[in-house]
């Protein structure tokens, strides 16, 4: 049977410390976890921060754990198990500033080649506290996969804290979402088995403009796992430069197959010289971006297609198939459903794309449901535009500009890029005065639909057939226009196609 590690005082916390080693560090139920966890224990009061606060009572409890285990060799399996759970929650957090000056490092210099002077320092700690090797279904990995997942996580941890701003409902909603991309939602079984093929998983991310789909595809994409090697000291592939973004909407179709499949020397009228495309030089463990990828032409989507299937493609000019081995994610802001019907969009390919979605919300939906985010969001432009030292003044400037010279449900239609060009704006003028996309004429439909509601000669079902769709045509979009209108995705296409 083996002996007990834990005693039934300590087993309730040794099993909810557990518990919190590979939950999602974006999620409500991680952070309620903590909080009963402290409640408990009466330890939020003594501690700088709960984070401290945790990591005191995790070291005293496989401090108990590790003493047992050495009165004992053969402790029973469920102990050893939840022991070794606790050791990788210590760990990880003993070298987490270990690896933020690595991250930090490679922004800086941009590029992540570099030797890695704590590996040895990593091993000696994991064999302290484990000096029987890993147990149960961590018996088949080792210290060095172990490094490489731990690396991972908290270049994960960082992107997505670093990309997504804000303390809104929706933006934690999006960081969890884009965390379970990178991870899945069993982190313990990601860990063990899925590591190494989550490059397999289209991500497709679809959102308004400008709401910041590149940044959540860069999240996802420099935070893939790449392997350790311990001979080297350094790991299989730069994450920085395995990041491959293109954007198709602003590339003819030639060039899009160019750029991404590559060309032989002769290929075409101008092709000199062989050329590799970007599905060449992204390795295992690269990403590439198809932003845009509604506004491809159909001829695109059957090649796009056939690489997704086989995970083959060839190179303009040449016959020879070659294998790609990274992970392909795309992003659109157009209603790709709506694409499908209107004969723009191939389903097969929508159906290929969407393994993995991810959504961005508009800024209206955030101030909506927060309206107090704006000041937030004001915060972090101001930061990046004029530094920590004046932000603040910059920050109530803009506040009241906004009041001033905006209604109180503006509705933003340029989302977080054009909010950043208000507080520019304001920074540079003083004001904001926007332009409007298209000031409707005496011929307009908005003008038209204006001069028969003032004379009364619209049904409400035509008046609403006509509003809905004039808003279309400017956010063609049914589920995003349905969210403005608080109306489903049905209604709206119902009036859309009845007009």
């Amino acid at each position: 049977m083996g002996i007990r590690l834990f005693t039934p005082e300590e087993r309730p916390l040794a099993q909810s410390l557990a518990r919190l080693v590979w939950m999602n560090p974006f999620e409500d139920a991680r952070k309620e976890l903590e909080r009963e966890i402290l409640e408990a224990h009466g330890s939020r009061r003594t501690e700088k921060s709960d984070l401290s606060a945790i990591l005191a009572l995790l070291e005293r409890t496989i401090e108990s754990g590790r003493m047992h285990w050495e009165m004992d060799k053969a402790p029973n399996d469920r102990d050893a198990y939840l022991y070794q759970e606790l050791v990788f929650f210590h760990v990880f957090h003993q070298f987490r500033r270990d690896f933020d000056k690595v991250i930090e490092a490679a922004h800086a210099r941009g590029s992540a080649a570099q030797r890695i002077p704590f590996y040895d320092r990593f091993c000696q700690e994991v064999r302290h506290w484990l000096p029987q090797g890993f147990v149960g279904d961590y018996a088949v990995i080792d210290e060095t996969r172990l490094f490489g997942v731990f690396f991972q996580v908290r270049r994960a941890f960082q992107h997505i804290f670093q990309y997504i701003v804000g303390t809104s409902p929706a933006a934690t909603k999006l960081r969890a979402r884009i965390w379970q991309s990178i991870f899945t939602h069993d982190m313990d079984r990601y860990q063990r088995v899925l590591a190494d093929r989550m490059g397999d998983i289209i991500t497709l991310i679809t959102g308004p403009s400008g709401t910041g789909k590149e940044l959540v595809a860069r999240a996802i994409g420099l935070s893939r796992f790449i392997p350790f090697n311990p001979n080297t000291r350094e790991f299989d592939e730069d994450f920085i430069r395995a990041f491959y973004p293109i954007n198709l909407s602003a590339l003819s179709s030639n060039l899009i197959e160019s750029e991404l499949f590559g060309h032989r020397k002769g290929a075409f009228t101008g092709a000199l010289h062989d050329r590799k495309g970007y599905l060449s030089v992204c390795g295992q463990h690269g990403t590439v971006f198809l932003d845009e990828i509604g506004e491809t032409e159909p001829s695109i989507q059957v090649k796009l297609l056939r690489l997704l299937q086989t995970r083959s493609f060839s190179p303009i000019g040449d016959t020879e198939p070659r294998n790609f081995q990274g992970k392909i994610m795309a992003a659109t802001n157009r209603d790709l459903l709506a694409e499908i019907e209107a004969g723009r969009f191939r389903e097969d390919f929508y159906f290929r794309l969407n393994a993995d979605h991810v959504r961005t919300p508009s800024l209206r939906e955030i101030l909506r449901e927060s309206p107090g985010e704006l000041e937030n969001l004001v915060s972090h432009i101001a930061r990046k535009l004029v530094g920590p030292d004046e932000s603040a003044a910059l920050t109530d400037e803009a506040m009241v500009v906004v009041a001033r010279d905006l209604s109180d449900d503006y509705p933003w239609p340029g989302n977080f890029r054009e909010l950043e060009q208000c507080v520019r704006n304001i920074l540079v003028h003083g004001e904001y005065m926007p332009q409007p996309l298209g000031r409707p004429d005496a011929q307009s439909p908005a003008s038209e639909l204006a001069l028969e509601i003032q004379l009364g000669r619209l049904t409400a079902n035509e008046l609403m057939s006509r509003y809905v769709s004039l808003l279309y045509e400017k956010t063609p979009n049914y589920e995003e226009l349905g969210r403005r209108l608080e109306l489903d995705r049905r209604t709206v296409k119902k009036y859309v196609n009845g007009a």
